[in-house]
């Protein structure tokens, strides 16, 4: 089986709500795609772990996802989607009973 696009680590670059300033206040904003379609996110005040499934959109890879962590330490969940189109992500991450923001991310290394 070919290796996903999205496997590895993704540095979010920016965000439609929160600051470049406010992604990496508390911990560096960052995907990290495994191959089995888990990771983990980080961002602003939010940390959890992801459970994705691929699939295509406007014929870009495509993975959406469910998750659940902590929203400044507050039990949190929520669902997204990102596409993939080389070394970029663009998606959009949904905070359930919160914000709701477009992102891009940058594959590291």
């Amino acid at each position: 089986m070919p290796e996903s696009p999205f496997t590895g680590r993704w540095e979010i670059t920016s965000s439609e709500v929160w600051s470049d300033d406010a992604l990496s206040r508390v911990r560096p904003a960052t995907l990290m795609f495994r191959e089995d379609g888990s990771g983990t996110l980080a961002f602003v005040g939010v940390q959890g772990e992801f459970d994705g499934r691929l699939g295509e959109r406007d014929g870009k890879p495509l993975v959406e996802f469910s998750w659940a962590g902590t929203d400044a330490r507050r039990r949190a969940c929520g669902r997204g989607w990102f596409t993939c189109e080389g070394d970029t992500l663009t998606g959009r991450i949904f905070i359930h009973f919160g914000d709701d923001s477009g992102f891009t991310a940058q594959r590291e290394g």
